[in-house]
């Protein structure tokens, strides 16, 4: 695969053999990321779990300090009162019958979070095949199933995201935007690597965390020192 000339440029800066620190990294992402937008920055973490076995699975959600850098567009299902304090708290989508047919009937996806009070369930269950592929399933363990819907939206509009193991036990999550600078990257990197920790499961044997990088939108991956994973989150 060729790459243009700033990806070229950027890749003299990295060693691909080297593991970094992880402020060392960030850094490197941030002087690597070269394109005309603000490139998003991601964290990739391999897990030495199986997630093919149920008490091996890593799931959750985290609120980053710094949020993600994006507009993100808050879809609810709920009813009367719930349904207008999820309104009031910045949802830009709240409904319920209405909006499950528009999903299911007009394809309508121009949403980046769902949130369902408990007794919608019954209702945005239908929707699993259209959701669940792309993420937006609501969830009680990701704390997008919840009788507080107003502060599920808050929770959503300051940066909260969600993590969980896919097929290959990695982990992919966004930490924020070039833009946000190291230290701003490092405090949200850091956020999202102790919720990992924390949510390691009881059956996880042998090292935990296998290897970990962090790349922007089209920039280099860069390699952090799984052995120092650990205690960056905890300095």
């Amino acid at each position: 695969m060729k790459h243009g000339k700033k990806y070229v440029d950027s890749a003299k800066l990295v060693d691909r053999s080297k593991l970094y620190e992880s402020t060392e990294a960030l850094d490197l992402v941030c002087k690597t990321a070269k394109a005309k937008f603000d490139e998003t920055v991601e964290v990739h973490v391999r897990l030495g779990v199986d997630s093919r076995h149920a008490d091996q699975q890593v799931r959750g959600a985290v609120v980053l300090p710094n949020g993600t850098g994006k507009n993100v567009r808050v879809c609810v299902f709920a009813k009367g009162a719930e349904a207008d304090a999820a309104a009031a708290a910045g949802a830009e989508i709240v409904g319920a019958e209405d909006l499950v047919a528009r999903i299911q009937g007009e394809g309508f996806m121009d949403f980046d979070v769902c949130i369902a009070a408990p007794n919608m369930m019954g209702l945005v269950g239908r929707l699993g095949k259209i959701l669940g592929p792309r993420g937006l399933m609501p969830s009680p363990k990701a704390g997008t199933v919840t009788p507080d819907v107003a502060k599920a939206v808050n929770e959503a509009k300051a940066g909260k995201i969600e993590y969980r193991l896919d097929k290959t036990n990695i982990i992919h999550c966004p930490i924020g935007k070039a833009s946000f600078g190291t230290e701003k990257l490092y405090e949200n990197y850091a956020a999202l690597i102790d919720a990992i920790i924390k949510a390691k499961p009881a059956a996880a044997k042998g090292q935990y965390i296998r290897s970990c990088a962090v790349a922007s939108t089209m920039g280099i991956g860069i390699k952090i020192n799984p052995n120092k994973v650990l205690a960056s989150a905890e300095e």
